[in-house]
């Protein structure tokens, strides 16, 4: 069935993501939309709000507020548990959530988690059924946002999102992320009559879609003019920044690369991204078997694979060598949920650009 209603009404933000989907570039308008925008007045803020999603860009975004001076006790960290708190360990990295709660503590700012209830694997498996309640973290503590099925009917899903830039095809960051944090920001009355900015860490660099990105606009959450007068703006404040840039904001703050650059992934997104190269699958084969073996096992339940290929993962990747992984520490960390390594060097420590700085395999949504 389509999920024309999901990615459509529930996501009603979506409608500029598609926009640039279609090659539309967005320019300055009257309601406060700038293609480019590298320094805002952020002190008018009441709140800030980033997605952290613990890979460089985002703390790339972090640090830079460091670098403006600005008010650390305005910001918060929103991180999405993708897959869920509910037991699945499917695509995510096992020590991601400890690892930001760890960020948070270092920046001696509040960390609060959301997610869809029985996160990607639970929506992966959806079968004539209506999609789980959100949940998010906050200062009142843990908020439950049950569906309202009057609105729409139950549907399937039952294959992996498709590599896409569409977010209508590629449902894993609709669903799992935009959403979740919509819902987050239109349903906590502290936002009401304040300025909110929300901050993520996309860079053009990185594909030709995120090139047509606005730097700073109104988001899709944003009621100024309405009676909650809820002021929220999108900024991206790396959106300009080239890759050496964010390294560079890393060492001169002494943050450890995080533990995907090091074992050579590029890209920290999830461990089984749908964006996977094949070499990146020959290294999950190799050194997480079990990881990469559930993946072909759905693919083979589904009848419909990850690559447009038709060609499982393990198959893909059959004839590919996989990175040599010389970090042994990264290595084993990678198989904890507790984050055991620091997060930020001692002073008489050198800082090391991570194995996967620069590299072009592809890892992690464009």
């Amino acid at each position: 069935m389509s999920h024309t209603f999901d990615d459509r009404v529930v996501v009603p933000g979506l409608g500029k993501q598609i926009a640039l989907d279609m090659g539309c570039l967005p320019v300055e308008d009257e309601m406060g939309t700038y293609f480019d925008a590298p320094e805002i007045d952020i002190d008018a803020y009441d709140r800030i709000v980033i997605g952290m999603s613990g890979g460089k860009d985002s703390l790339a975004s972090l640090l830079r507020l460091v670098d403006m001076g600005v008010d650390l006790s305005k910001v918060e960290l929103w991180h999405h548990d993708v897959d869920g708190r509910e037991g699945s360990s499917l695509m995510d990295w096992k020590f991601m959530a400890d690892y930001n709660r760890q960020i948070a503590e270092a920046f001696v700012v509040p960390i609060y988690f959301s997610w869809l209830e029985g996160g990607f694997e639970g929506e992966m498996l959806k079968e004539n059924a209506y999609s789980k309640p959100h949940k998010f973290e906050g200062p009142e503590g843990l908020v439950t946002l049950e569906r309202d099925t009057t609105r729409s009917a139950p549907n399937t899903r039952l294959k992996f999102p498709q590599v896409s830039a569409s977010l209508q095809t590629r449902w894993c960051s609709s669903a799992l992320k935009i959403d979740v944090a919509r819902r987050q920001l239109n349903n906590q009355a502290r936002f009401n009559g304040k300025k909110c900015l929300f901050i993520t860490g996309e860079r053009r660099q990185e594909s030709s879609n995120r090139a047509k990105y606005n730097q700073f606009e109104p988001h899709s959450c944003d009621r100024r003019a309405g009676r909650l007068a809820r002021h929220v703006d999108a900024w991206r404040p790396v959106l300009h920044w080239d890759e050496e840039q964010v390294w560079d904001a890393l060492k001169r703050h002494g943050i450890i690369a995080p533990v995907p650059y090091r074992l050579g992934w590029g890209r920290s997104s999830c461990m089984t991204c749908i964006y996977n190269s094949p070499r990146i699958w020959a290294t999950i084969s190799h050194y997480f078997p079990e990881r990469a073996r559930i993946i072909a096992g759905y693919e083979d339940q589904f009848g419909v694979t990850i690559s447009r290929d038709r060609i499982n993962v393990l198959d893909v990747s059959r004839h590919v060598e996989p990175f040599e992984i010389d970090d042994l520490e990264a290595l084993e960390q990678a198989l904890k949920s507790e984050y055991t390594l620091p997060v930020v060097q001692s002073p008489r420590q050198p800082w090391q650009l991570p194995a996967g700085a620069f590299g072009n395999e592809g890892c992690g949504s464009d």
